[in-house]
């Protein structure tokens, strides 16, 4: 599977990619989406939190890990191959995945304290709101991964996050803090 790609690579990628063929890495990118699963627990505890406040410990404890730490820690049978892969991953594809993971790191550890903070003041209304509107801009987030794991250099902009959390008055969480989100991005 040699040949020239219309995109900057190291000397080591068509022989990565042909290796990644019908495994969890993209043979593209040589990005595996299991990465991504560092980030679902957490999102649904979020999204919990107002009905299970106990989970705020959990939620609390969650830390940034890098991809290579979480493959390291993982199971998936491709692991030592996606490790591998991913210093040959070429900058097309992994400069925007690496954008948005700390997108993602930043946003969720401010929502862990945002919901900290809501959840001290007892609304859980204001938990739910917050937290849903939170969770959305993770999730999207997330998806941008996804799609840069299969191919998309696509990263979400300042604006893009300001329709997703204000889309209509209505769904403006009460008491959200824009500043805060606006900040991440800074």
């Amino acid at each position: 599977m040699s040949g020239d790609f219309d995109f900057e690579h190291d000397d080591q990628y068509p022989a990565l990619r042909e290796r990644c063929m019908g495994t969890n890495v993209n043979e593209q990118t040589l990005l595996a989406t299991d990465y991504l699963n560092h980030f679902n627990e957490v999102v649904m505890t979020l999204e919990m939190l107002a009905d299970m406040p106990e989970l705020l410990e959990e939620a609390q404890m969650w830390a940034p890990k890098d991809y290579k730490d979480h493959f390291r820690d993982s199971t998936i049978a491709d692991k030592e191959l996606a490790i591998e892969a991913y210093d040959h991953a070429p900058p097309k594809f992994k400069e925007p995945f690496e954008q948005n993971i700390e997108k993602i790191n930043k946003l969720i550890t401010t929502s862990v304290e945002r919901l900290t903070s809501d959840l001290e003041t007892g609304d859980m209304d204001l938990v739910r709101a917050n937290a849903k509107a939170l969770s959305q801009v993770i999730q999207r987030l997330m998806d941008m991964c996804s799609a840069n794991i299969h191919g998309s250099g696509a990263t979400m902009d300042q604006s893009e996050i300001d329709s997703i959390i204000g889309a209509a008055p209505s769904d403006q969480p009460a008491g959200a803090n824009q500043a805060d989100i606006d900040a991440l991005f800074d």
